[in-house]
């Protein structure tokens, strides 16, 4: 995410004093909330879908994650190249390509 789409995010937030209902607990319940109304896009048709819906509910999760990035001190490049390593050793290209089955299948 780019710093001015960070910074819109935090001054959000800050001009609505809105920091005190931000506990980590509250914030992951908010994704989990906002990530079920995505997966509402798809109820009921794997192919027919309202993107506008979709990016809006997408945008509402990702906010929400940056606001506990934020709370909790984390930097998303930093821990989403943590994970990448860890998932690249979990799924190594000879074993995992083209398969959909879980790392302690291969």
């Amino acid at each position: 995410m780019k710093q001015q789409t960070i910074d819109r995010i935090r001054k959000f937030t800050e001009d609505r004093d809105w920091d005190q209902f931000h506990s980590p607990a509250n914030l992951a319940k908010s994704i989990v909330i906002e990530a079920a109304e995505l997966l509402e896009c798809f109820q009921w048709s794997d192919e027919e879908y309202d993107l506008q819906h979709i990016k809006e509910e997408l945008a509402d999760v990702m906010v929400y994650s940056q606001n506990l990035l934020d709370k909790l001190g984390l930097d998303a490049d930093e821990i989403i190249n943590m994970k990448m390593s860890q998932n690249e050793a979990k799924y190594p290209v000879d074993k995992a390509k083209g398969s959909a089955v879980k790392y302690d299948q291969l």
